[in-house]
């Protein structure tokens, strides 16, 4: 199984540090691929309130993932790079694209392309756009995964979507992978599953599930690849968790009470260590290990840890080398 990490990006993602320096974000990436990991994920956002997770209200900066990847794949060799997701409605597909294959190129083939149908509505009002209902916010996604393999090919390509549109349109250079970067696509309903077995190579879900949750929606996938006449082994399958591990029981504890005081205030007040396992990669390092087998075992190719208790955080740099550690046993 392959093992990724959500990196810093935002200025609540490092304790003690706002805004978040550059130089701190490719360190972690650096750190990433020394420590073992096979991929480093950003998210898609043009800024973002954590209040959702208990934290004050209050908009926090962050850092491009199309700029900032471009720039990790300067300074990393083999480690992949994601996106967990592009928000399809901030960009036209055609021009998100481009920029895609760029980042393939320079990164010399190593681009996951995570897609999702966006859900903050308030930058999608600071960007001048809608925030369009969930069905048809599913749909324009499904045509955004359509115009993005297709601009893949180097074009000229054509799209006639009620969404997006191109025409003759062309993406030189093409992509480094060949035929194209896997494209992901992001979420937990129903619909956005069909839509994961009828047009991606891949579904990524996150960040709290256990194997039995997540085993009962990947059926869904399997039926719908089914229906679309796919096999369901060409879809890879990610799951994102909340993540931390101990030496033993006494050192997690330690390491838990440490992530509540580093947290962001009033993400994790109150909360016990035990009711932070459940559904999350939380326990000593042989417990960790065997919880990875476990994902494993229900078919799942890909995890991605993050070490924080908000989404692209994380509290300490032992925690992650404990993760690692963890991981490779």
């Amino acid at each position: 199984m392959e093992i990724g990490l959500a990196l810093p990006q935002y200025d609540f993602s490092v304790p003690g540090e706002s805004p978040l320096r550059w130089d701190t974000l490719l360190g972690w990436a650096e750190r990433a691929e020394a420590l073992g990991f096979g991929s480093v994920w950003l998210s898609d956002h043009l800024f973002l309130d954590i209040s959702r997770y208990g934290a004050p209200a209050g908009d926090h900066g962050c850092f491009n993932p199309l700029v900032a990847l471009a720039a990790i794949a300067r300074r990393t060799d083999t480690v992949r790079l994601g996106t967990l997701t592009m928000c399809g409605p901030l960009r036209p597909a055609t021009v998100l694209a481009k920029a895609l294959a760029t980042l393939d190129v320079v990164s010399g083939g190593r681009l996951t392309v995570g897609l999702g149908a966006g859900w903050y509505e308030p930058e999608m009002r600071a960007a001048g756009l809608a925030l369009e209902p969930p069905g048809v916010r599913l749909a324009h996604l499904a045509e955004s995964v359509q115009v993005v393999r297709g601009m893949f090919g180097g074009g000229p390509f054509s799209f006639d979507g009620r969404y997006e549109k191109a025409d003759k349109a062309r993406c030189q250079p093409r992509p480094a992978q060949h035929p194209s970067p896997p494209i992901w696509v992001g979420g937990k309903g129903d619909r956005l599953i069909e839509l994961a077995g009828r047009h991606a190579d891949g579904w990524n879900t996150a960040w709290i599930s256990t194997p039995e949750q997540w085993a009962t929606r990947a059926a869904l996938l399997d039926a719908a690849c089914e229906k679309a006449g796919r096999d369901p082994a060409t879809v890879a399958r990610s799951v994102g968790l909340y993540a931390l591990a101990g030496e033993d029981e006494a050192d997690l504890e330690r390491r838990f009470r440490r992530l509540q005081e580093l947290s962001p205030s009033g993400v994790l007040d109150g909360v016990s260590l035990a009711e932070w396992r459940e559904g999350r990669l939380v326990g000593t390092v042989e417990q960790v290990a065997e919880q990875v087998r476990h994902w494993a075992s229900v078919g799942v190719s890909s995890l991605v840890l993050n070490a924080g208790a908000v989404p692209f955080a994380l509290a300490s740099a032992d925690d992650v080398e404990l993760l690692a550690h963890a991981c490779r046993l």
